[in-house]
């Protein structure tokens, strides 16, 4: 199971790292959206929600600049040069705060017209609206001054840093849910105050981090047209992979707005809040492979590359699928106990984002390698097209009168298909063999409907009662395990696992 220079000791301690993180933050953050919802009421919930997706529609910015710079930031470290290191971390800097000044323009501008001219929001409340709207440019500007700092993190792979850092994140993001209980005035408007000055200190545990632990994190003035050249063709291409996601997401959630009112917005805004938690545990063991994948293509070692691939893909749908589907099942019962009052429409929401949350979870396998050739506008093109197909194809279906849930259709739609471009992308990129891709990839299609299917009958009246959810838990985990180890892994990696299993055990 070892290939090359592929360090499978460094990825096992950052996932388990990254996965420390992941534990305390899904519960965290899950009470978290419970006691919020709770105080903020259902329709403040959904009004914080769509007006932070305004400028959530930049985030696009932040992703794209994060992998690219994660991608920069691994091959210097990978050749060892930490001169060229600290440069393109300076540049980036500089290069990012210029991005920055733009967004706020355009935010200030475009941004303001949309919230008072086109969304639905009730008179009384379009004041704090404007005021959240104002609070979450702020926020927005320190997330992306954190963007070099968090990539040299990832490019280091100090992954302990996260996992640390986000404990006093997720503490912090339930303090807030709690002051809420006590202050008094608008609680919309103190929530988005709370959730900058929380913004803040986060951005700056990073700086001071990087500043004390990391070599080439010394900020100095530093600007190279051709670099920045070069930086921009690489992340502009990528932008437009990062703005597809964004309007997936946020363009889908605005539409939804228009057509229906935010209480809606609040049950998708739960469901969202759901998967995000779920698909921690694939991004957290991904987030380790990644700075591999950059140097297993740099050190041209691609029969690495393609195993990385392979396992990655398997191995994140596999994580995916063993929350989501006993939580797509039991759907009903358990947002019942969490949230006690469930909004409409946000159990079958719930379900169909974590059927499209599967699918998605494989899609980090197929992009980092295409990010480290550095030859992505191709790749980028066609995939954002499929992406941006969301827009059209849901605001056809809700003009004509279908209900939201159609959204979420069209997007696992949409996404299975992206899943098998992105690997024939792939391809003529760096030589993935495609066949076994596709081979991986329509297994873990069948297999998570074959399960769903199974369950759906096995639990025809509903999970109730903690007995029967932890059996549900039980029969899911078991059947995965099985389907999984017997159909999807390869001979090879199933009798790595077994004896790596068999070993700890007997320690």
């Amino acid at each position: 199971m070892k290939d090359c220079s592929v360090d499978n000791k460094r990825i096992l301690k950052n996932t388990i790292f990254l996965y420390v993180r992941m534990i305390f933050l899904m519960v965290i953050s899950l009470y978290t959206v419970r006691v919020t919802l709770k105080n903020l009421g259902v329709e403040n919930y959904g009004i914080y929600n769509v007006v932070g997706g305004v400028v959530a529609l930049f985030s696009f910015l932040r992703s794209a600049l994060t992998t690219s710079s994660q991608r920069f930031f691994s091959i210097h470290l990978a050749k060892g040069n930490m001169e060229a290191l600290n440069k393109q971390f300076c540049l980036n800097l500089n290069v990012f705060l210029l991005i920055v000044v733009i967004v706020i323009l355009l935010l200030e501008t475009g941004g303001l017209w949309f919230l008072n001219c086109k969304m639905s929001v009730s008179s009384n409340r379009l004041f704090a609206a404007n005021v959240v709207f104002q609070l979450s440019i702020i926020s927005f500007v320190m997330h992306m001054l954190t963007v070099p700092y968090n990539a040299m993190i990832v490019a280091y792979e100090k992954m302990g840093a996260f996992a640390y850092i986000s404990i006093v994140e997720g503490l912090l993001k339930l303090a807030i849910a709690y002051v809420l209980l006590v202050v008094y005035g608008d609680k919309l408007i103190v929530y988005g105050l709370l959730t900058l000055l929380y913004s803040a200190f986060i951005t700056g545990c990073y700086i001071v981090y990087c500043k004390r632990k990391l070599q080439g994190t010394d900020y100095f003035w530093y600007w190279n047209t051709s670099e920045v050249k070069n930086l921009f063709a690489f992340t502009g291409w990528h932008f437009l992979g990062t703005t597809s996601v964004s309007a997936k997401t946020q363009g889908v959630n605005m539409l939804i707005n228009i057509f229906f009112n935010p209480a809606v917005n609040a049950a998708r805004a739960v469901a969202m809040h759901v998967d995000l938690a779920v698909l921690q545990l694939s991004n957290n063991f991904f987030t380790a492979v990644k700075p591999q994948m950059y140097k297993t293509y740099a050190n041209n070692e691609m029969d690495a590359l393609y195993n990385l691939v392979f396992r990655s893909t398997i191995f994140c749908a596999f994580l995916m699928s063993l929350f989501s589907i006993p939580l797509i099942i039991s759907a009903d019962y358990i947002l019942s106990l969490w949230l006690h009052e469930v909004p409409e429409y946000t159990v079958v929401f719930t379900q169909l984002v974590l059927i499209n949350g599967i699918i998605d979870s494989t899609n980090g396998a197929t992009i980092a390698p295409a990010l480290a050739t550095g030859k992505i506008k191709k790749y980028m093109i066609i995939v954002s097209l499929i992406i941006f197909a969301n827009i059209p194809l849901c605001y056809l279906f809700l003009v004509n009168g279908y209900s939201p849930t159609v959204t979420m259709y069209i997007s696992i739609f949409l996404s299975i298909i992206t899943m098998f471009v992105r690997a024939f992308l792939l391809k003529k990129l760096i030589g993935l063999p495609l066949k076994k891709y596709y081979r991986i990839a329509t297994l873990i299609i069948l297999s998570t409907l074959f399960m769903l299917i199974i369950l759906h009958y096995i639990f025809i009246n509903g999970v109730t009662g903690m007995l029967g959810l932890f059996i549900c838990l039980f029969v899911s985990i078991l059947m995965q395990t099985i389907i999984y180890s017997g159909l999807i892994v390869n001979k090879d990696d199933r009798q790595a696992i077994i004896k790596i299993v068999l070993s700890k055990i007997k320690k």
